[in-house]
């Protein structure tokens, strides 16, 4: 889903600011400019390792990446794992794609989440009447989609999605299926406006703010291994888009290429993360996170699975509350 040229656009736009460009990855030249917190002990650098499950064992997984190599990774001993639900790490089935966040240099497993995905998108359609299948779309960059919510977690996903009917925003966290995947819980809370009545942002961004709150989220829809952003208030002319440059949480405008500095406020890790893609659905949502505290509304910065585990975020919890600046 990214744009091409994502590195030589940060670079001219830096000669154009007459600024150094800043570099993508963990803030400081150590890379420990974390304060740490509940995840990664000692708050020392975290990692994120994908791949499909070769073989697994209580204390080792054995991974297939990406790119076709093996990785033999030790699980530590308070490590978990999410397959729809907790379970032991050692349960988790061979030839299920995982996430895994990790410590020392990407070698010890600390967390890990299999076949996990997230359905963001506004209700084009609900059919069903136990098991319910619901269509939505996704936005112009991703298409349509379709998702089942098995009966088990219909009524859990619809306390968090009062408006549950077409033209409102739906947000779920669920396992991927070979057609159709399983939405289990909610992501967060559902906006009670339909999606093309987004509130209008506060005053115009005077360019003194020298940092944003609001909410971080992911989404695994950006290309393998890619750690990058989508931005929702990027110039329409660059990106090709016309829902672009949508948001409540008063935003400045941003080009492809543009470098944030994204902190995540509950665990204290920090790192510039490039704008690789345009977030106009995320744009859509006028929100709150409540992971540690409650953000100011709106999300700020739709992550791909890489950054936001390697930020601390957890992906079954689907969101942080963030704060950004520019790079």
């Amino acid at each position: 889903m990214g744009y091409p040229s994502v590195e030589r656009r940060r670079v001219l736009a830096a000669a154009a600011l007459g600024r150094e460009p800043g570099v993508p990855g963990p803030e400081g030249p150590d890379g420990k400019n974390e304060s740490g917190g509940p995840d990664g002990a000692g708050g020392g650098p975290l990692r994120a390792v994908a791949g499909e499950i070769l073989d697994i064992s209580p204390h080792l997984i054995i991974i297939e990446t990406p790119e076709g190599a093996q990785e033999r990774l030790v699980i530590a001993p308070w490590a978990r794992a999410w397959h729809g639900a907790d379970v032991a790490p050692a349960s988790l089935p061979v030839g299920a794609m995982v996430m895994m966040r990790t410590l020392r240099e990407g070698r010890v497993v600390e967390r890990i989440w299999a076949d996990t995905t997230r359905i963001t998108g506004t209700i084009q359609s609900i059919d069903g009447r136990k098991d319910l299948t619901v269509e939505l779309d996704c936005g112009p960059h991703r298409g349509h989609r379709t998702v089942v919510i098995p009966y088990r977690a219909s009524g859990r996903l619809q306390v968090r999605h009062p408006k549950f009917e077409p033209g409102y925003l739906f947000d779920a966290i669920g396992l991927r299926g070979d057609g159709a995947s399983e939405a289990l819980l909610p992501a967060t809370s559902q906006p009670p406006y339909p999606a093309r009545a987004v509130p209008s942002p506060p005053p115009a961004y005077a360019g003194v703010q020298q940092r944003i709150a609001g909410t971080a989220t992911w989404s695994d829809t950006f290309d393998e291994e890619e750690r990058g952003a989508a931005y929702p208030m990027l110039e329409r002319s660059d990106t090709g888009c016309a829902d672009a440059g949508v948001s409540c949480a008063g935003l400045p405008y941003l080009a492809i290429g543009s470098l944030l500095q994204i902190r995540n406020v509950c665990s204290g890790r920090a790192a510039n993360v490039p704008v690789v893609a345009c977030g106009c659905l995320a744009g859509r949502f006028c929100d709150r996170c409540v992971e540690c505290d409650t953000s100011p509304r709106g999300r700020i910065a739709e992550l791909s699975p890489y950054s936001y585990v390697e930020l601390g975020g957890d992906l079954v919890k689907g969101c942080f509350n963030a704060q950004i600046g520019l790079g």
